[in-house]
């Protein structure tokens, strides 16, 4: 088994040539005597920069907890669900609406091993139409626990164009660890089987790899 770490940088390296071409301007305008528009160049690197910011989290330390794979706000929590690769409707999907103004690198909810990773191509409806969650282009993880198997589904919205994963089948995943980003404001689906209950609601703000939405059932735990 397999552990992909690493993208440790404050600002995630798919991002860099984001902040580096405005930040090329800014210092260009500077250097040919335009200020005012070395400062509108500044605010768009910061904007950019800020938008890719990348920061260290510590997860739960404890082995019952599912934690969020994405910022933003929960925006549907549907029951008796099936995910895109797995079958089985007996599922509970919680969705996470990412703004543009949230983090946007996605981490790990559960600690398990990729049994299988399946990207689609699709449209780009707005990520808080509940239809995006099969229409859009997305791209689905699924993870085998000891509790059963769960699905990250990472979904492009209107403004997002471009999914982005670091991981391959057969690695291991550690919960609260990166395994990937959607670029310009999204959102991410999970689907949990029975053996866990949701313990987040619809509108509560969450924090990837840290705000805890699920945990095992009593049952689960035995």
């Amino acid at each position: 088994m397999n552990s992909r770490t690493g993208h440790f940088e404050p600002i995630a390296r798919e991002g860099l040539s984001f902040v580096g071409i405005p930040a090329i301007l800014a210092l260009t305008a500077w250097w040919s005597n335009h200020p005012w528009l070395c400062v509108v160049f500044l605010i768009i690197t910061v904007a950019i920069a800020s938008f890719f910011r990348n920061p260290a989290r510590r997860s739960p330390d404890d082995d019952t907890s599912v934690v969020s794979p994405a910022d933003g706000v929960v925006m549907e929590i549907i029951d008796n669900s099936k995910g895109p690769v797995l079958g089985n409707a007996c599922l509970t999907r919680v969705s996470v609406f990412m703004s543009i103004l949230n983090v946007h690198v996605n981490r790990w909810p559960f600690s398990g091993v990729i049994r299988k990773i399946s990207h689609r191509p699709g449209k780009f409806l707005d990520a808080r139409d509940p239809s995006s969650s099969i229409l859009n282009e997305h791209n689905s993880i699924v993870v085998n626990t000891d509790f059963g198997a769960i699905e990250i589904v990472q979904i492009a919205g209107q403004i997002a164009r471009r999914i982005v994963w670091w991981v391959r089948e057969g690695d291991s995943t550690i919960k609260g660890d990166r395994f990937g980003l959607i670029k310009f404001g999204s959102r991410v689906d999970i689907y949990l089987p029975k053996s866990f209950v949701v313990c987040t609601s619809v509108g509560s703000k969450v924090k990837a790899g840290v705000s805890v939405i699920a945990r095992l059932t009593s049952q689960a735990k035995q």
